[in-house]
Order: structure tokens, then C-alpha cells, then sequence
């Protein structure tokens, strides 16, 4: 029994120290794809690059619902974590190695503000360092606001849309402060997969995924029940 236990010991040690290596390399493996990218382009010219977009709207020309739709369905904590979501990264590794598969990232919003700024969407452990670094040095630079409407005017809504007025204009050809909230929360719900849920394509498929928005607002506060039955009914 002695010699059971110390050989389990030891393979749990030896399987720790295999984690840790690989997990070091890939941390430093993706420091050097976060430095490299910030070579080629500084994160001050990248912002500017957006910034510059004759499409950029600021938060102040958008709705507060969209806003708040936006958090609640894609980084609820958005306004307490410091670029990266312990817990969301946590939830998602398990869900992945029940899998065997990298099919949830747990990115929260400056992550995947960082990725469109900079890197590709290809699934890796190693893109995936690179981004929580840029992540963090957003965080550093920028206020949350600032980092929200970034993100905004950065993803895409599907049918050629890359930022939330474009999205706005061509899918209710309105200006995005002019969205009615049945709206704001529709649009809000693309991005997670715009090629799923674009609305010229999947319109079905994206009220569904509406649904769960609103289910999400409700459920941290943002809305009630009756105040999101109405939002549908309103539709």
C-alpha cells in the first residue's frame, strides 16, 4: 500500500511538473507574439487606426440597453476583472477538458478587443498568451469606456459589418443611437457567431439568440421580466 500511495504521489507530481513547464513555455511563447505584434504596430497607432474609422462612434451616440446588453451576454464583470476573468478562464478550461477541445476561450471584452486589434482567431494556447498580455496593457492604458467603445467599433456583425454602426445603418439602415431597444438587443447578440447569427441569414436563429441576451440582463440586474417580455413583444 506505502509503495501505491508514493508511486501515485509521484505521478501527480511528475503530471504537476509537466503542467507548469507547458504552461511557461506557452506563457513565454506568447510574450514573444505580444511583443513582435506591438513592434510592428504600437498599441497608441493601432487605437488611432480605429479611432480614424469615419464609422467610429462614440458611447455617447449609442444606446445605455445596447451598452448594457453587450456586458451582460459578453463580460458580465467587465467592469470589475483587470483585462482577464479568473473565473470565466476557469469554467472554460474545465468545459475543455471535458471535451478535449479548445471550443470555449472564456475571453472577456478586452481580450477579444485585443485579438481583433492584433492577432488572428486561430485556437491556440500560445495566441491565447499573447492575448491576455495585450489584454493586460490595454487595461493599463485605457479606461474601461474607453475599452468598450473600442471593442464596439472593432467586431464584427456579419454581412460585412466591422463595427457597431455599419451594423446598425445596414441591418435597420438607422443611425445606432436611433436603435429601438428590441433592436439594441438583437444586435447585440451577433458577434458570438455572426456567420450563425447574421440577420439576413438567420434571423430565426438570431432572435433566439436574443432571448438569451435578455436572459442575461435580467438575470445581472439590467432588466426585469416584464421589462424584457415587453422589449419582445415590442419587436
Amino acid at each position: 500500500m506505502k509503495i501505491l500511495k508514493k508511486l501515485l504521489v509521484r505521478i501527480i507530481l511528475l503530471i504537476l511538473t509537466v503542467g507548469i513547464v507547458c504552461g511557461s513555455v506557452v506563457a513565454v511563447l506568447g510574450y514573444f507574439m505580444y511583443r513582435d505584434a506591438l513592434k510592428e504596430q504600437s498599441l497608441e497607432d493601432r487605437v488611432a487606426e480605429v479611432q480614424a474609422n469615419p464609422s467610429y462612434t462614440t458611447l455617447a451616440e449609442l444606446p445605455d440597453i445596447y451598452l448594457e446588453a453587450v456586458v451582460a451576454v459578453e463580460d458580465h464583470r467587465f467592469r470589475q476583472h483587470c483585462g482577464i476573468d479568473i473565473i470565466a478562464i476557469a469554467r472554460a478550461a474545465w468545459n475543455n477538458i471535458k471535451s478535449w477541445s479548445l471550443r470555449e476561450g472564456g475571453s472577456t471584452i478586452t481580450q477579444q478587443l485585443a485579438k481583433n486589434l492584433y492577432f488572428t482567431q486561430e485556437r491556440s494556447f500560445i495566441r491565447k498568451a499573447a492575448e491576455m498580455f495585450m489584454a493586460f496593457r490595454l487595461e493599463q492604458t485605457y479606461t474601461k469606456d474607453e475599452i468598450l467603445e473600442l471593442y464596439v467599433n472593432s467586431i464584427y456583425f456579419g454581412d460585412g459589418y466591422y463595427c457597431v454602426r455599419d451594423a446598425s445603418e445596414g441591418y435597420f439602415g438607422k443611425e445606432p443611437g436611433e436603435m429601438t431597444d428590441y433592436e439594441s438587443t438583437l444586435l447585440a447578440g451577433i458577434p458570438n457567431a455572426p456567420s450563425v447569427y447574421s440577420l439576413t441569414a438567420n434571423p430565426d436563429l438570431a432572435e433566439q439568440r436574443q432571448q438569451y441576451v435578455l436572459q442575461q440582463m435580467e438575470k445581472y440586474g439590467y432588466l426585469d421580466a416584464q421589462e424584457a417580455n415587453a422589449i419582445l413583444q415590442n419587436g
